[in-house]
């Protein structure tokens, strides 16, 4: 039997799009713009559906992002952070099927124009400390969580990386692991609730030429940018995350009622 794709052409009108942000996002800005792809593919599917979709396409995104950074990971940063994301997709695993998908990515928009609102009225010195480990495991945790049920863990750990002020580089180099490992973990339970049919593993291997595409333009822009203009574009790449997430959430609801 043929294996059958999507083709709905306002599919790819977001998808293509979607793919190509994730790609510039695994190489370039971290997990931040990336986080937008499942909200933008969900004009046209389901979430739980672009979040499938988007499997294979996140395993080679992660893959080109880790070959062109592989000597530049903060190693001791992922030793910390790992566990606790992992920690967060076993969560996400066993509340999947009982939070609703856009409840949670409201949440996640919520806390990350607090978070930016944060760093604009009352940015850090100089010499600030970096923030607590407890902290840094409650977030990484987080964004394990929120990854696993919409593919947008980068706004949690973003809120705990960023202060750290890593280079340009190893801040994208460390994300790129971390991500590989945590979406790499989500491969057998997406197959156990049932996520990873024919379908959408077929739809998402006409996807797949556009990865590279992405992760080139992201690997040039993080290797000669300036680390000021740099973090400047990731919060608004946060800024537009977190609005998207929000009014996923919220915004199509209050103007329903309203």
């Amino acid at each position: 039997m043929p294996l059958t794709i999507i083709t709905d052409p306002v599919f790819y009108a977001v998808a293509i799009p979607a793919v190509l942000m994730l790609g510039i996002g695994k190489s370039g800005f971290g997990a931040g713009i990336g986080s937008l792809a499942v909200p933008l593919m969900a004009v046209a599917v389901t979430v739980p559906q672009a979040a499938a979709i988007l499997m294979p396409v996140l395993f080679l995104a992660d893959v080109l992002g880790m070959a062109a950074f592989r000597k530049d990971f903060d190693k001791a940063l992922l030793k910390f952070l790992i566990p606790f994301a992992l920690l967060g997709t076993v969560i996400g695993t066993f509340l999947f099927k009982v939070l609703d998908s856009h409840l949670v990515a409201g949440i996640v928009g919520i806390f990350t124009l607090l978070f930016l609102a944060q760093r604009l009225l009352f940015p850090p010195k100089a010499d600030s400390a970096p923030p607590p480990k407890w902290l840094g495991a409650v977030l990484t945790t987080a964004s394990g969580f929120t990854s696993f049920i919409a593919h947008a863990g980068g706004p949690p750990v973003n809120a705990y990386v960023i202060p750290l002020r890593l280079s340009p580089v190893r801040y994208t180099a460390t994300m790129a692991f971390l991500f590989f490992v945590v979406n790499l973990s989500k491969w057998i339970p997406y197959a156990w609730l049932g996520l990873l049919d024919a379908r959408n593993m077929a739809t998402s291997l006409v996807l797949l030429p556009f990865v590279p595409v992405g992760v080139w333009v992201g690997v040039r822009i993080a290797r000669r940018m300036n680390p000021v203009l740099f973090y400047r574009l990731l919060y608004g790449g946060m800024f537009l995350t977190g609005c998207k997430l929000l009014w996923d959430g919220f915004g199509a609801t209050l103007l329903a009622q309203g």
